[in-house]
């Protein structure tokens, strides 16, 4: 809460007797004799909080420091022979590595399939949670016949299924793309039950005063205010796509980082391992990115009312 009261008013000054005084409705018992209600207004000072805007260098500083500094403590321990390359490799023989596979093609072609089996497992994850999630909120017979099994079906580890996913759809593409949507579709589900249920009765009465028909309703009211939760479901949604997306291409794959990532364990190449396991990271973080920028384009009342520490 640093930002928030720095820059605020100190507390105010009261005089107790004044205080009592007012308190008790005793007539002329302010300063200068005023009446209690304006005793009591003059003597406490409203507290104003003024929000201190951080530069936008100081907030990029802010961001890069910890990489940065994770990227110092690795390149000091492989320069001083704390860490072998056999166990890690240089910062400089990763970034070697990566403009060589970008060069020969191998990065970019494992790039697009990567993210092709993300990309395909998230909007079917997605769509599935939204449209039972929504369903679920909305109405009590959709609750009834579906949390009770989406919760039990959360429940299991989605790298548990992978055995199973091998059995029924083999160890192709099926498969991998199964997998990253059975892990997106429960957080998405939660996120939209959760945010449809919780919306204001007041505000779902005043709808019903002012004659709105249950579309108007669900479009004009219940929609704006699950948003924030449905842009909460769909950020954990896209970061468990690339978590299972790892696990997927486990599964026999013959192209994408998973391969990739394979072909560089039979030879021991720490370097590739690290460019590859860099590259999972920087797809969850740009995803994440991506969709709080969304956030903040489709939930612009937020910015007002967000409290910041």
């Amino acid at each position: 809460m640093t930002d928030v009261l720095e820059g605020a008013a100190g507390p105010a000054r009261v005089d107790p007797a004044a205080v009592q005084d007012a308190a008790a409705g005793t007539p002329g018992a302010g300063p200068g004799g005023a009446s209690p209600a304006a005793a009591l207004t003059a003597l406490v000072t409203p507290r104003v909080r003024r929000h201190r805007d951080r530069s936008t260098v100081g907030a990029v500083a802010a961001r890069l420091g910890g990489p940065l500094a994770i990227v110092a403590i690795w390149w000091l321990a492989t320069a001083t022979g704390l860490l072998t390359p056999d166990v890690l490799a240089s910062p400089a023989q990763v970034g070697q590595a990566a403009v060589e596979l970008w060069n020969n093609g191998q990065l970019p072609e494992a790039l697009a399939v990567s993210l092709a089996r993300a990309g395909a497992g998230l909007v079917i994850g997605v769509s599935i949670g939204l449209f039972l999630g929504l369903i679920a909120g909305s109405t009590r017979s959709g609750e009834a016949v579906f949390d009770s099994g989406m919760q039990t079906l959360r429940a299991l580890p989605f790298l548990a299924l992978v055995p199973l996913f091998m059995v029924w759809f083999g160890i192709g593409e099926t498969a991998r793309i199964a997998l990253i949507a059975v892990a997106t579709t429960f957080p998405m589900y939660v996120s939209a039950s959760g945010s449809v249920r919780a919306t204001d009765p007041k505000l779902l009465e005043a709808a019903s005063v002012f004659g709105l028909s249950r579309w108007a309703t669900a479009r004009q009211v219940i929609l704006p205010g699950a948003l924030p939760g449905l842009f909460s479901g769909l950020r954990l949604s896209a970061t468990l796509s690339i978590i299972a997306l790892i696990a997927a291409e486990e599964i026999n794959a013959l192209a994408g980082l998973g391969y990739l990532m394979a072909q560089a364990l039979n030879y021991s190449r720490t370097d590739i391992l690290t460019v590859c396991i860099l590259i999972y990271g920087l797809l969850g973080l740009v995803a994440d990115t991506l969709i709080r920028g969304l956030e903040r384009v489709g939930t612009p009342w937020l910015r007002s009312r967000a409290v910041r520490a």
